[in-house]
């Protein structure tokens, strides 16, 4: 049972973190059982990195499959997240997830979003406290623990790590945002690699069950025509392209077929890579892939607005103008 033969990136602590990797958000908070089992078959076919977070409600299955995998603990990279209700308690929010993973470290840390919530759930408006210059600051303190090797943010704009950047002390090893050929987000990605943050594309096939059912750019002419041309999958040139250009994926997939062909990288040429890049610019594909820019009236994001985000979008995750 050995690991899969992908690239790795070194994180600016030094630490390596495996290109492709299993994301364990289910559609909803739970399905832990499925999530073991997914996590046991992607070990066994290679992975050797799994992201989880508190709000996916797993945790505990995620680290049973870990222990059940054989695999030490030493050769999986394990990402969890800081819930937004638990800006407030850092310290606490992270020995939960730790006791709940039943493991002594994870690899990597992240605030899952900017916003605070209360706890009981509702968005701490914009600019009050805790900032996320003030978790931020409990989430370094993580650091001399041993405990975790390196902290990240996720959901993070251009905007809002100059202002993180600016008051404190560690750079993001990583910054985890939804990513894909409909939003390369090419002024972020060389932003963050200019200052040596990794970033790692969440929802790097779309997420085609939350956007009206439908694949988006996995049935792009042009995706499928690479596809076919190297005999595989339009996941895997959609993977393949986000790994290409630098950026760590984080696919989820039950199937154990596609959990295997995911981690089948191919070799893109540089003229599929061009082609994958302009992908956005074809009419009405800039935009994001998810659901959550529909949950409200106002046009905001769990209570923030794109303005406040740093997030250059209309209403439903439209992208304002090309990047």
């Amino acid at each position: 049972m050995s690991a899969a033969n992908i690239p790795s990136f070194t994180l600016n602590t030094g630490y390596k973190i495996p290109s492709v990797g299993i994301g364990c958000w289910m559609g909803s908070p739970g399905g832990g059982e499925i999530a073991e089992q997914m996590c046991k078959i992607a070990l066994q076919v290679g992975y050797r990195h799994i992201d989880t977070a508190y709000g996916y409600g797993n945790e505990e299955y995620v680290g049973k499959a870990i222990r059940d995998s054989g695999v030490p603990r030493e050769e999986i990279f394990l990402t969890t997240k800081l819930p937004s209700h638990h800006h407030h308690k850092v310290k606490e929010s992270f020995e939960e997830s730790l006791s709940k993973l039943g493991v002594d470290y994870v690899d990597l840390y992240l605030m899952h979003w900017p916003q605070a919530y209360t706890e009981d759930n509702k968005p701490v408006p914009y600019g009050q406290s805790p900032t996320f210059v003030e978790t931020w600051k409990d989430m370094e303190a993580l650091l001399d623990t041993g405990k975790v090797r390196s902290i990240g943010v996720s959901n993070f704009s251009v905007k809002l790590l100059e202002v993180l950047l600016r008051e404190s002390d560690v750079v993001p090893a990583t910054n985890q945002v939804e990513c894909h050929p409909c939003l390369p987000s090419v002024d972020l990605r060389l932003w963050c690699e200019q200052r040596g943050i990794l970033i790692t594309a969440y929802s790097p096939l779309g997420r085609p069950g939350e956007f009206d059912g439908k694949p988006v750019f996995l049935e792009d002419p042009d995706v499928v025509s690479i596809a076919q041309s190297h005999g595989a999958t339009p996941a895997q040139v959609a993977l393949s392209w986000g790994v290409k250009r630098g950026t760590a994926v984080i696919p989820k997939s039950q199937n154990p077929e596609r959990i295997k062909q995911n981690i089948t990288l191919l070799d893109l040429t540089d003229e599929e890579m061009a082609t994958l890049n302009e992908i956005h610019l074809k009419p009405g594909m800039h935009r994001s892939l998810l659901r959550y820019h529909q949950y409200s009236t106002d046009g905001t994001v769990m209570g923030w607005t794109y303005d406040q985000l740093g997030w250059n979008m209309t209403k439903g995750g439209i992208v304002c103008s090309l990047d």
